[in-house]
């Protein structure tokens, strides 16, 4: 599973990639975790409103940091999917 954090470098996008890895270790997830910085990438993806979360190329959630219990349940619907 690949999940990569759309976000340019604000404190949200690096919370939201804080928080994911610690889930993804928290869970035992076999996921790769990136950060996408480029805003070119970003726009392709179609997120206006950083931080992004990706999952498998889908995106799951845009425009504000979710809880952890959140992102959990997001990775669960794409290994499960």
């Amino acid at each position: 599973m690949k999940i990569k954090i759309l976000g340019t470098g604000c404190p949200k996008c690096k919370t939201l990639e804080n928080l994911t890895k610690e889930v993804v270790n928290e869970n035992n997830f076999e996921a790769e975790v990136s950060k996408v910085e480029d805003i070119m990438q970003i726009m392709n993806y179609g997120v206006l409103s950083t931080p992004g979360l990706v999952i498998n190329e889908k995106v799951a959630i845009s425009g504000r940091v979710p809880s952890k219990d959140e992102i959990k349940k997001q990775i669960e619907k794409h290994l499960n999917g």
